[in-house]
């Protein structure tokens, strides 16, 4: 376990004590990482996929999703499904979400949660299993952040709250990710999860996919076009990891989809 990440840069300090928690070493869930705009609402990244809104004072995020199955042959591979408050064009991730990974040829599920730049910490409280229904909130309020993630298929739910210094609460996320770290630091192999489901026409959890900010407040769609960017995961050579389908046409729901290589 990295118990030297305690150190924390000063423009992003975090005062949280976990409770019913154990935290996840080497693993962290990080801001995008190579993010290249094509200046058409889209954008690539080697670790993010999914959607993301970008904005000012945004005070809260939800998303639901349905745990997906990893598919495991061998190694170890990681994949992590959230929603989240900054990281998009900032340096701090407050966000929860569960994992679908591979620890060599077995598949592992749990959930989590990060006031990035602090570690990840598992959710010990929740057993979760592929195909469980989920719904997760990210909200702002009095100075503090407060994940809520709750499995609606056995009706458990976990809150923790913390504050979050040099946050710029600048965008929103609903996303696939390759999570970090590599023994040098580098984006950990991506699990190979399927196709993950997120929003209302999927799992029946109303009211989600939702953010709301200083000027906006609804779901992905019916925030400005100039401000969704819709991310696909590649590596730095270009070859794609993760695709997300276009919204529906309510604006709410999405999927994202492994790339088999």
């Amino acid at each position: 376990i990295l118990g030297a990440i305690a150190i924390l840069p000063a423009f992003a300090q975090v005062s949280s004590a976990p409770t019913d928690t154990e935290k996840i070493a080497p693993r962290q869930h990080r801001p995008i990482k190579d993010r290249v705009e094509h200046g058409d609402g889209t954008s690539t990244s080697t670790n993010w996929s999914g959607y993301a809104v970008t904005g000012s004072f945004f005070t809260s995020a939800k998303a639901p999703w349905i745990v997906p199955k990893a598919t495991c042959s061998s190694g170890d591979q990681y994949a992590a499904f959230w929603v989240g408050l900054d990281g998009y064009a900032s340096s701090t991730v407050e966000q929860t979400g569960t994992d679908s990974d591979c620890v060599g040829k077995n598949p592992s599920y749990y959930a989590w949660y990060e006031f990035y730049p602090n570690p990840s910490f598992e959710i010990s409280s929740l057993t979760i299993k592929p195909g469980d229904h989920m719904a997760a909130t990210v909200v702002y309020s009095g100075s503090k952040f407060t994940i809520s993630i709750e499995d609606v298929t056995t009706g458990k739910v976990f809150t923790k709250s913390a504050t979050v210094s040099g946050a710029a609460r600048s965008s929103a996320e609903w996303i696939a990710e390759a999570p970090c770290c590599t023994a040098r630091g580098g984006i950990l192999p991506l699990a190979d999860f399927g196709t993950v489901l997120l929003g209302d026409d999927s799992t029946g959890v109303s009211g989600t996919n939702f953010a709301i900010d200083s000027s906006n407040s609804g779901a992905i769609g019916t925030f400005p076009s100039s401000s969704i960017e819709e991310i696909t995961m590649a590596t730095s050579g270009g070859t794609k990891e993760a695709v997300p389908s276009g919204l529906s046409s309510d604006g709410t729901s999405f999927s994202v989809t492994w790339f088999s290589k």
